[in-house]
């Protein structure tokens, strides 16, 4: 008995990291100087954003934070991955985390910058653009993904993150 406990809570450790897919294995450094595991979120729905700080498309933080506010008790993680692939983003990730947070109070998780489109792509975003079949095609793509990662939609920048296109799939989902 004592060496079957003792292999049961060795092994724990591995099981749980098993039990997480490769969709939801990824690990960020955020800008608010936290970490974030989006294992810890495959059982709810995601909001996954690719940012940009000089876009035209910028004035969409203020209803992803307003989606993140009003959701988030409610199981909702949105977050913010900021990229200069499309030759908007701010220098360095100090710049971008004053200008989110002066200029859009942005509260919802926004990684460090990385890439989200081609062979640099961040790992999470190659998962992405593999499970969707779609990569980011400008600053403000979305991605929706559905809890246990039963189903990840794609959605241009011209979709607003409070439209109904995306509302209605994350409502169902909600606690």
């Amino acid at each position: 008995m004592k060496v079957f406990l003792f292999l049961f809570f060795w092994m724990l450790p591995a099981m749980t990291y098993a039990a997480c897919s490769s969709l939801y294995n990824h690990q960020f450094d955020t800008l608010q100087g936290d970490k974030i595991n989006l294992c810890d979120y495959q059982s709810k729905p995601i909001l996954a954003v690719n940012t940009a700080s000089k876009c035209g498309f910028t004035p969409q933080f203020n209803a992803l934070e307003a989606l993140y506010k009003k959701y988030q008790d409610k199981g909702l993680l949105v977050i913010g991955f900021p990229s200069n692939d499309f030759n908007q983003e701010l220098s360095t990730d100090k710049e971008v985390r004053d200008f989110c947070k002066l200029t859009y109070a942005v509260d919802f998780p926004m990684t460090t910058k990385s890439s989200v489109t081609g062979k640099n792509a961040n790992p999470f975003y190659q998962e992405l653009i593999k499970t969707s079949g779609q990569m980011p095609k400008w600053n403000f793509f979305k991605y929706l993904i559905l809890p246990q990662g039963k189903k990840v939609y794609a959605f241009t920048s011209d979709v607003t993150p409070d439209s109904p296109a995306i509302l209605d799939k994350i409502k169902t989902e909600l606690n």
